[in-house]
């Protein structure tokens, strides 16, 4: 672009040169047509022509030279010999004169023959044009001057001054690329105020030599003292516009920004020096080197100095550089196309210049290093350093604005991630392969988010992506499986393919809810999913243990232990064959004076991180015992089945008071039943082996619960002394299917090849009941023979009976005596006995 404008640039030049000088001739070929013509030259008035000439030369002589650019530009005071020579000689050989004259001049200041031709041509042309004028307001050459004259002498003193301007100053435009108006703009003043002071001597020499002709060798005298007189004009205007650009150019670097510095240093000095290029190159320690390459029009390159294309010209260098030179940055360096001597003036100016630019660039890149490590501080305090994702502080604040913000289309959510055995990968691979994986896992999890989401590390292995914009609540789902998509794949870390699970619980923004609180809704769903061995599980406020109105039941725990409120109801367990009640399950209930039955959902938790666990087993255990010695003094024999917490269990003085309380109530141990969880049972804990053997040394029958729904080992089992398994009522409910009906019937043919007694939960129907018995189920409970119930109504129900037959609770399934048990492989007898 800069070349395709530089050469139209030069065309116009050349044309408007070419233009001048054909012209010129044209007019000096039609002065020595006419002076033939006329006879004008047969008799030339000698002394005048020389007179003339010499005045033109010697008014030429002290010329005032501008520099634009690479180009010197000469200003003299010709145009009053003009004027004068106009009076003297008739204008054919006042034309021939001006040509001869001022190319002698041009010749004596060794101008190029292109300058000296145009500037012989422009003159020559001035002078036509003023004759032209004169001429048509009635002025004769040669002619006496007279007042009647002087209009047409000011016409024609106008006349050369306006075609000097309109030759002259587009060709300096042209030759200095810069604006036609920018160059009849600049010092427009001084030209013209020194023009019409010259003309007016001009014309008061005109009349003073119509008095003595002799006169004219004064002219060149007066010539020299009006051009000096201009001259010291014109160098006292550049110097206040020299230092009133640099004092305009110096204000821009005010600026903070390098880039604004640098973009307007090399404008405003391409301007200042009238230079055709600017580099500015800067070199520190805290940056790479930095060239910037430019003109008037703008910068023309910006990156590293060994990438700049080649340059051309004549170079002024000037090192940046503070004025005590204990500050150095780099190098300004002016470009001409030709060598150019500057001024004293503009020597001082351009080290004035270049300090003023060592000073900006050492503020803008104090200003930018600033700013630099504010950034990085912002970043660091909203990003994790290993990952690089958001952090806590990040997903609080986003989130808070997400949550404020009543524009917010859709709605928040929260999905809260968690990696499954991260430990073991630290343990075995090391640390900084576990790093590998947590910095992957971010990868994958940020590449996998949806758009507008915001995934985070809250710290060790817990990621969290804030769902932004969700149309519906249940579209928080599957964006959440999307995301963990993203590690079904395995991972590899120096060559070792690892596969990484995750659990994650999602939650949705509650209404006048905060941050903190959807934080710990998905913390709450996160753990729900780490229990039931799920990917993603959703809040549940049912499940919340720690919602606010459990948090009021914890308040109220020391006053429902000391007023006994909570009770125990019992669910029997029945023969599936006879129907016949074999024992019953104690399940404890909060009997709450203000919010009515709570079942232990709501408020166990709470009893066991309230301190008020022991006081709790002990009152559900001795209401248990109580019943059993009240329904074994009615005449039925049943054991009772008490769960217990696993905290209790993990404490190595529960037996003892389990023994305690069967001592206070009587009740023989073998009717008492202590039912575990499967994680407890299959715990590697010492003390919780310890705990059960002492308790299976008392005669306490241990039951495992809930069974199949944990991560079941046979040789943890066969080592525990467990007398019963409870299958979990979801494989009842679902044993229509073949997958679940498959593992049913495993886990019993488990049950009776350990020789313990299987109890099926949740039986609700006869079909249910038959299809368990056909499977080799021998005992079961759940609505279809009673639901829980108090200790007075569970006798009652075991006095009435069914059909008549206290203790049993259906019509049996066959006829007395029609099934036959196999013995079991190891010795039961009690077992045999109660279930004949």
């Amino acid at each position: 672009m800069t070349r395709t404008r530089t050469d139209e640039t030069g065309r116009r030049l050349n044309f408007a040169v070419g233009l001048v000088v054909f012209g010129a001739l044209c007019v000096l070929a039609g002065a020595v047509f006419a002076g033939i013509q006329s006879g004008t030259f047969q008799h030339p008035p000698i002394f005048r022509i020389i007179g003339t000439l010499v005045m033109i030369v010697v008014a030429d002589r002290p010329a005032l030279y501008v520099r634009v650019r690479s180009d010197r530009h000469r200003w003299a005071s010709t145009d009053v010999g003009f004027l004068i020579g106009m009076m003297l000689l008739p204008w054919e050989l006042m034309l021939l004169a001006v040509a001869v004259a001022i190319l002698c001049a041009m010749l004596l200041a060794r101008l190029s023959p292109a300058k000296a031709a145009f500037n012989t041509g422009k003159d020559v042309l001035e002078v036509a044009c003023a004759v032209a004028v004169g001429s048509a307001l009635g002025l004769t050459s040669p002619f006496t001057p007279s007042f009647q004259l002087l209009p047409a002498i000011i016409a024609s003193a106008l006349a050369m001054a306006v075609a000097d301007e309109l030759m002259a100053l587009p060709v300096i435009a042209f030759a200095s690329q810069t604006s036609v108006w920018q160059r009849f703009r600049t010092g427009w003043d001084i030209r013209w105020g020194t023009t019409a002071v010259r003309y007016i001597l001009s014309i008061i020499t005109m009349f003073l030599l119509a008095q003595d002709t002799h006169l004219v060798v004064a002219v060149p005298l007066v010539l020299i003292g009006l051009h000096f007189t201009s001259a010291n004009r014109l160098r006292e205007r550049q110097e206040r516009e020299a230092w009133h650009q640099l004092a305009q150019s110096t204000e821009k670097f005010n600026e903070v920004d390098l880039d604004t510095v640098l973009s307007e240093a090399v404008k405003r000095g391409a301007a200042l020096f009238s230079a055709g290029e600017v580099d500015v190159e800067i070199n520190l320690p805290t940056q790479p080197s930095r060239l910037v390459r430019g003109g008037l029009d703008g910068v023309r390159y910006d990156g590293p100095p060994e990438g700049a294309p080649p340059a051309r010209g004549e170079v002024i260098r000037a090192a940046l550089e503070s004025h005590d030179g204990s500050a150095d940055v780099g190098e300004l360096r002016l470009r001409f196309r030709r060598g150019v001597a500057l001024s004293e003036r503009e020597q001082y100016t351009l080290r004035s210049f270049a300090a003023a630019l060592c000073t900006a660039v050492r503020n803008a890149c104090v200003f930018a290093e600033t700013q630099r490590l504010a950034a990085d501080h912002e970043y660091a305090a909203t990003h994790d350093p290993l990952t690089g994702l958001a952090n806590r502080r990040q997903l609080f604040a986003s989130g808070e604005r997400l949550l404020a913000d009543r524009a917010t289309v859709g709605l928040t959510g929260l999905l809260l991630i968690d990696l499954n055995h991260f430990k073991e990968i630290n343990d075995t691979l090391g640390h900084t392969a576990g790093d590998k994986v947590l910095a992957e896992v971010a990868l994958r999890l940020a590449e996998a988010a949806h758009e507008g989401d915001l995934v985070c590390r809250l710290g060790g292995d817990e990621f969290a992506v804030l769902f932004a914009g969700l149309a519906a609540p249940a579209l928080a789902v599957p964006r959440a499986r999307a995301v963990l998509g993203a590690l079904d794949q395995p991972i590899e870390i120096d060559g070792v393919r690892l596969g990484v699970e995750a659990s994650a619980g999602a939650a949705l923004a509650a209404p006048q809810s905060g941050m903190e609180e959807l934080l710990r809704r998905a913390d709450v769903a996160m753990y729900q999913a780490k229990r039931e061995g799920q990917v993603v599980a959703v809040y549940a406020p049912a499940r919340d243990t720690a919602d606010t109105t459990r948090l009021s039941l914890t308040a109220d725990l020391s006053r429902a232990v000391a007023e006994r409120q909570f009770t125990v109801s019992f669910q029997p367990v029945v023969d599936l064959g006879t129907a016949e009640v074999i024992s019953a399950e104690a399940l404890a209930r909060w009997h709450h004076p203000a919010q009515g039955d709570l079942n232990p959902e709501l408020f166990i938790d709470a009893v066991e991180r309230s301190g008020l666990l022991g006081a709790f087993s002990q009152a559900v255990l001795d209401q248990s015992l109580e019943a059993a010695a009240t329904w074994c003094a009615a005449g039925f024999r049943l054991p009772v089945a008490v769960n217990v917490s696993p905290r209790s269990v993990l404490d190595p003085d529960f037996p003892e008071i389990v023994a305690q309380r069967l001592a206070r109530s009587g009740v023989p141990a073998e009717l008492l039943i202590i039912e575990l969880t499967e994680s407890l049972a299959l715990s590697q804990l010492e003390v919780v082996d310890e705990v059960l053997q002492a308790l299976r040394g008392l005669g306490v029958r241990l039951a495992l619960d809930d069974f199949g729904t944990g991560y079941s080992s046979l040789a943890t089992l066969a080592r525990v002394p467990v007398y019963e398994l409870k299958i979990d009522r979801t494989f009842v409910s679902s044993m229509t299917d073949s997958t679940e009906a498959a593992v049913l019937r495993s886990t019993i043919d488990l049950g009776r090849g350990l020789d313990l007694l299987v109890v099926a939960e949740g039986v609700e129907n006869e079909e249910q009941r038959r299809q368990l018995w056909e499977l080799g189920c021998p005992a079961g409970q759940g609505h279809l023979f009673g639901r829980p119930m108090p200790l007075r109504r569970l006798l009652a129900t075991l006095r009435r009976g069914y059909d008549g037959r206290p203790g049993v609770l259906a019509p049996p399934l066959h006829d007395t005596g029609a099934v036959i048990r196999l013995p079991a492989r190891r010795a039961a007898p009690h077992r045999r006995d109660e279930l004949g």
